[in-house]
């Protein structure tokens, strides 16, 4: 249920998720930063299969975590919490590494003061999205996506919805309702890959997203779903609400909600999207 965050060290991207209640990386990624290799995934491979005939316990304590892909999609890459990390750096020769080190012990303890401070991780997420250039009234409505979106998920968890594929078709069920398309056929349309598509909607587009899951969490409760079928039903329901007035909206003005437009890096400033 967890999305894929990204964590950035000197300029490259490294993939992360919440996992036991911390964070774990993608292994792949920090050997494509650290190892500075054409093919990162071959090079894990090599190096994994040295640890396994050396009798490291670090291969086995990898997980397979499902982490989003440049193609939009979730697969099962090895990730590793910051412990393992430590250990796998050491078997890769870097001028990176200390410094790799140091920037991943301090999200490791900035992952313990939030678990400690939940606020911190609100705060900081609004910070970074003010860092980003983000104007002051696109982040408090993302931030209030979020703590709608976390109110559906766990609505979602209480009523027997468990698997991570399950909350995937319920997100794209509203989806689909609110916008006429999925999630990834909605990133595909912005242009994106990896990014998260919510970062690059405009102002609109977040608030028909929050209508759309805010009414789903209303009609789980009213309805008190359980199960993934009368769940789905739900964000069914819920999704055309948005859509219904999405489409209300574009017929008064003439104009399409959804936007092509994104934050991509290379556009000059993080302004209002038209």
């Amino acid at each position: 249920m967890d999305e894929t965050h990204i964590a950035i060290f000197r300029g490259k991207e490294i993939r992360k998720t919440i996992h036991k209640n911390e964070w774990w990386f993608s292994v792949v990624d920090v050997c494509g930063v650290l190892a500075e290799s054409v093919d990162a995934g071959a090079y894990w491979r090599k190096l994994k299969q040295r640890l396994k005939e050396e009798g490291s316990e670090v291969v086995t304590n990898c997980h397979g975590l499902k982490l989003e892909a440049s193609d939009g999609k979730k697969y099962e890459t090895d990730c590793a919490n910051t412990e393992g990390l430590f250990r796998i750096i050491q078997s890769i020769p870097s001028p990176k590494a200390e410094p790799f080190k140091r920037w991943l012990a301090k999200i490791g303890y900035e992952r313990i003061q939030e678990i400690e401070d939940p606020e911190l991780a609100t705060k900081r997420t609004r910070a970074l999205f003010k860092a980003q250039g983000y104007p002051d009234d696109w982040v408090e409505k993302r931030m209030r996506g979020i703590a709608i979106r976390e109110e559906l998920t766990d609505e979602w968890n209480k009523r027997g919805v468990r698997e991570e594929r399950e909350y995937a078709i319920l997100t794209a069920e509203i989806s689909k309702a609110a916008f006429g398309m999925t999630p990834s056929q909605y990133k595909k349309f912005k242009g994106l890959k990896r990014e998260n598509l919510r970062d690059h909607m405009n102002d609109l587009e977040l608030i028909f997203s929050m209508l759309g899951e805010a009414a789903t969490t209303e009609i789980t409760r009213d309805k008190d779903a359980k199960g993934f079928g009368e769940n789905k039903d739900a964000a069914q329901r819920g999704g055309r609400i948005a859509g219904d007035a999405r489409e209300k909206l574009e017929k008064e003005t003439g104009k399409r909600v959804s936007g092509r437009n994104n934050y991509l890096p290379g556009r000059k400033a993080r302004k209002p999207l038209k």
